[in-house]
């Protein structure tokens, strides 16, 4: 099996060709935004896969294997649940601007799949929610460089399992020389938290020496973090939580290929949040090939989706480790320090 290693930051853009923006909703009560990924210019293959049972999204119809369209020019995660679908509007106006999508007579249709989390009301205004300005905002600032982790863009009001959730990265170069990077917004009714001794699920799938620095929870902490998880499943109804994945590789993938990646993405989530898909949760993946390499031979996609599986897993923690308190609700490394609760 392939060996391994992160690559030079450890984040979605490590995959040569994307960029990455995030913007969030400013005002009172807010407690919003909004996450863009920009394919490279003409677009990348596109799949994804949709688990939860509350999910809102938009133009996962066109990466079906049995469709025409097949590149994808920009994908969009945004708070405000299906309010919050507005964002691909301001993403899809600003790919015309710039000549990117599906080419038709008299110009282009931007392909821009998008999927929405639930965070409504969480600033204390209920009507605080992102829309085409957020997305433009988001587009506009799509660079190269590391996704910001943690309360940023989708994931400003995101809560996980009653602690502070949020945006994560993680990425891995495999020895067969292709790349497989995450991005992930973590927004669940279930926990990231192993109950029995207060431990981060998906850390045990991270990379030699990449979680080491964790301190062990005390007793009060695993106490605080599973009074948290358990006060945050019984206050939640149905549809109001999600999370939202993509990963995306340099291979060369068809559609179907890139619906796998998607799947095996959800395998990463299940093992970093538990419970997932749930009747509260709108859990929806999606993945992207540049195809700058050739495509994998059988054990080449055997390495990809395990891959994919694992690096989703890492993005979760990441996320959890990089949020900051916001509102009522502590972070996992607050819970620990003993403060925010």
């Amino acid at each position: 099996m392939d060996v391994m290693r992160a690559g030079d930051r450890n984040c979605l853009i490590d995959v040569t060709g994307l960029r990455a923006g995030q913007a969030v909703l400013e005002g009172p009560g807010a407690l919003s935004g909004t996450t863009v990924v920009l394919a490279p210019p003409g677009g990348a293959t596109g799949g994804a896969d949709v688990r939860g049972a509350a999910p809102g999204t938009r133009e996962t119809d066109l990466l079906s294997p049995f469709t025409t369209v097949d590149r994808v020019h920009a994908l969009v995660f945004s708070g405000g649940s299906a309010y919050g679908l507005d964002a691909a509007s301001g993403v899809m106006a600003r790919c015309e601007r710039d000549g990117e999508g599906f080419a038709v007579p008299g110009g282009v249709v931007p392909i821009v799949p998008a999927a929405v989390l639930f965070d409504l009301g969480r600033g204390g205004d209920f009507a605080a929610r992102p829309g085409a300005a957020q997305g433009a905002a988001a587009y506009d600032a799509a660079s190269g460089r590391p996704v910001e982790r943690g309360v940023a863009g989708a994931g400003t009001g995101a809560v996980a399992g009653g602690l502070k959730g949020g945006v994560g990265t993680a990425s891995v170069v495999l020895d067969a020389g292709y790349t497989v990077s995450a991005l992930v917004v973590v927004n669940a009714v279930g926990s990231g938290v192993d109950p029995t001794n207060g431990e981060l699920l998906g850390a045990r799938y991270g990379l030699p020496g990449e979680f080491d620095d964790l301190p062990a929870p005390s007793a009060a902490a695993v106490s605080a973090l599973r009074e948290a998880a358990a006060s945050h499943g019984g206050a939640l109804t149905a549809g109001t939580a999600t999370s939202l994945m993509l990963v995306a590789t340099d291979a060369t993938l068809d559609k179907a290929g890139c619906g796998r990646m998607a799947t095996m993405a959800h395998d990463g989530l299940a093992r970093s949040i538990a419970p997932v898909h749930t009747v509260m949760d709108g859990d929806a993946a999606f993945a992207l090939a540049t195809g700058a390499r050739p495509a994998p031979d059988l054990a080449g996609t055997f390495a990809l989706h395990t891959a994919a599986a694992d690096v989703v897993a890492r993005a979760v923690v990441n996320a959890l480790l990089a949020a900051e308190p916001a509102g009522r609700w502590p972070s996992y490394r607050s819970v620990l320090a003993g403060v925010g609760r």
